[in-house]
């Protein structure tokens, strides 16, 4: 497949006035952070080329549907799956029109006191948060069906996860969203991921799982969950998009970098004589210890998904986009998978 350097306009379907006037809504919406920033790095070319045909490309799709068009979106730890989600919520809205509502699979995490009890009943490596039935999958299926049925008068209530404490957030921070929507956005690691096959579980893929899994009753675990209530879930997207990291070692160093952003967050509060110790930061060796347990799907995702995914995002050592493939099966507009 030759370099792309931006959308593949033969899967686009707007008109040109279209696609110029959301151009414009984006730039008046970005104007002041654009201006703030001393952006000249090409941000501007980047919605025209990408991001704004992107979002044109789902409201395609979401034209004419009865219900919202639910996108997922795919990426290892800081592959900016959060920062797709945010470009496209600022697009769809200020530029098409359109009520976008979005929340991360790291909203669903199960509260660490549920963690630390199937550590003691099923392996002790369910403790970390990240895996396949780390997750509160019914709460997330419970959550979607809202979001897709809701009425004027439906509040729906998204909980939130606070990675410094590892712990989920009481009800009275949970997001509220009142009413109907358009576009719901769910994004996360190992959304839309598929199980692996058993005799794929039989062999370690790294040290962690060599000496403390070494009979794979983890892996099965993790395995047998992705398989049964995973699926469940991810059976609610219309459209999957992957950001394909290009290496593990970039997993590493991106997952890192999100590690130091929230240390200089700790270190504010610390300046600002608020109490820090509750607040739990990861060492390098931290870090990949902790990745270490994402490493077994990553690694299966990279190798399946980007032949899987409606639209995959490939991205270079540096972070950009250097390729975008676009699936000759993927739902043609207005469909909505069974």
């Amino acid at each position: 497949m030759s370099l792309l350097t931006r959308w593949p306009h033969e899967h686009l379907c707007l008109t040109e006035t279209e696609r110029r006037r959301a151009v414009q809504a984006v730039e008046q919406a970005f104007a002041s952070t654009l201006e703030s920033l001393q952006v000249d790095i090409g941000l501007k070319e980047l919605f025209e080329q990408i991001y704004v045909p992107l979002a044109a490309w789902l409201v395609e799709r979401q034209r004419g549907q009865v219900r919202p068009l639910v996108v997922g979106i795919n990426g290892a730890q800081g592959a900016g799956k959060s920062t797709l989600f945010n470009l496209l919520e600022v697009i769809l809205e200020e530029g098409f029109g359109l009520r976008v509502i979005g929340f991360s699979i790291d909203d669903l995490y199960k509260t660490r006191a549920e963690r630390e009890r199937l550590a003691r009943e099923i392996h002790p490596l369910m403790s970390t948060r990240g895996v396949p039935g780390t997750h509160d999958v019914e709460l997330g299926i419970e959550l979607l069906d809202s979001l897709i049925n809701a009425g004027p008068d439906t509040l729906t209530k998204i909980p939130v996860f606070d990675k410094s404490i590892d712990d989920r957030c009481p009800p009275t921070v949970w997001q509220e969203w009142l009413g109907p929507v358009d576009v719901i956005v769910f994004e996360g690691w190992c959304v839309g991921a598929l199980p692996q096959p058993e005799q794929a579980l039989q062999v370690p893929v790294n040290a962690l799982e060599a000496e403390e899994d070494a009979d794979a009753v983890w892996r099965r675990h993790v395995n047998q969950q992705l398989a049964g209530p995973y699926q469940q879930l991810f059976s609610r997207l219309d459209l999957l998009l992957m950001l394909k990291v290009p290496s593990m070692q970039a997993v590493y160093e991106w997952r890192a970098l999100q590690e130091q952003k929230l240390a200089e967050r700790v270190q504010y509060i610390y300046d600002t004589q608020q109490p820090t110790a509750h607040l739990r930061i990861m060492n390098p060796s931290e870090i990949k210890r902790f990745i270490a347990h994402y490493e077994r799907l990553t690694r299966a995702m990279l190798e399946e998904l980007p032949e899987r995914a409606d639209v995959c995002f490939h991205l270079n050592e540096n972070h950009k986009i250097r390729e975008i493939t676009v699936n000759p099966l993927s739902s043609p507009p207005h469909a909505v998978r069974a």
